[in-house]
């Protein structure tokens, strides 16, 4: 963090079609070393040029990032990959004809020319291309990778919006395209093709069961890292405590109708005791937390999980700005983007779920 804060730019962009000189003041920023917020289809990102070690730096010092914790490098088209990995086995050549542009990164081995703490040390390299309109043409103007984890201060929610940079991030960096609210909301699904059987490290953007169609025995196994520890992890989103808002976060396991009545129960009691109780919920159990007394964020139909994902991170931070203390929330499935958004909120509750049986 330098000694004055740094006069942060906003740039409003068309998320369609944003127009050059805001892209080309956005690349040209990007190859001075500076930091550049823009928006990708899955949540806002943190830019920095991917060759450049110091600029690298740059983004973990403005996020307070650990340097364990590896970032995720964008490409302009599938052309670049080889640039930063070093082997691209067949099924990444497969997965990223499928999937590219779009939220799946995979990791592989990293090129020397990709500076060691953008992989948090390690050999391997996070990498992806991305969908968003606004996303690809800084790429492709840039002229190199573009290193960009979330852009957000460390373990706070993601930013599906430009105002939640400007939150986190005001006077840290120096310019933020603002392209609007991000499309999809959770960051993108994570596979390591390093080791002998693909690993999904983090369910995201895309679903699992798409991913399946290429690794048909594929699960996910997830891990629960401690932020304190020094070890390098394989990918972002690894951490026990992350994605979190403020207040202490309770996630409610079980069917709908057992988690949604012991969410109530607790909220009753909560309330009692003089708690200011937030919930994130779904459309149908909006009506009952409200006549408690809730501050309810309603994030759509439970079925609906696109919805709800674009809504979740975003339903966090406004219940921080309205003072809650606590706040509810019950799983809505795994299956599709359940298991992204269920990993989000067990990470936002730092492990505290409640198994409510079904």
């Amino acid at each position: 963090m330098p000694n004055q804060p740094i006069a942060t730019v906003t740039l409003v962009v068309d998320a369609a079609a944003p127009a050059e000189d805001a892209i080309q003041a956005a690349a040209a920023a990007i190859r001075r070393g500076e930091l550049v917020a823009f928006p990708t289809e899955t949540v806002y990102g943190l830019g920095a040029n991917a060759l450049d070690a110091t600029a690298v730096a740059r983004i973990f010092a403005a996020k307070q990032r650990p340097a364990a914790d590896p970032l995720i490098v964008h490409i302009a088209a599938i052309e670049q990959l080889a640039l930063v990995a070093a082997e691209v086995p067949p099924l990444a050549l497969a997965l990223a004809s499928a999937f590219w542009p779009g939220p799946l990164t995979l990791v592989l081995r990293r090129q020397p020319i990709v500076p060691p703490n953008v992989s948090a040390g390690r050999d391997t390299v996070a990498v992806r291309v991305p969908a968003h309109p606004v996303a690809r043409a800084l790429c492709a103007a840039a002229g190199v990778p573009i290193a960009a984890p979330s852009a957000n201060m460390f373990t706070r929610p993601s930013p599906t919006e430009a105002g939640h940079v400007l939150e986190d991030l005001s006077g840290r960096i120096e310019l933020l395209l603002d392209g609007g609210a991000t499309p999809i909301g959770l960051e993108s699904s994570v596979l390591d093709l390093t080791q002998p059987q693909p690993q999904l490290l983090r369910p995201g953007g895309l679903p699992i069961e798409a991913l399946r169609q290429f690794v048909p025995d594929l699960e996910f196994n997830p891990r629960y890292v401690d932020a304190h520890t020094p070890e390098a992890q394989a990918a972002p989103g690894m951490l026990l405590k992350h994605y979190s808002p403020r207040a202490e976060l309770r996630l409610y396991a079980g069917s709908a109708e057992r988690a949604g009545a012991r969410l109530l129960a607790d909220a009753r009691q909560a309330l009692a005791a003089g708690r200011r109780v937030g919930a994130l919920a779904p459309d149908e159990d909006a009506a009952a937390l409200r006549e408690l007394g809730v501050q309810v964020v309603a994030l759509g139909p439970g079925a609906d999980l696109a919805r709800i994902g674009r809504r979740i991170f975003a339903g966090m931070r406004a219940l921080d700005r309205a003072g809650a203390d606590l706040i509810l929330a019950r799983g809505v499935g795994r299956a599709g983007l359940g298991l992204a958004i269920w990993d989000r909120l067990v990470r936002a509750a730092e492990g505290r779920v409640i198994d409510a049986g079904d």
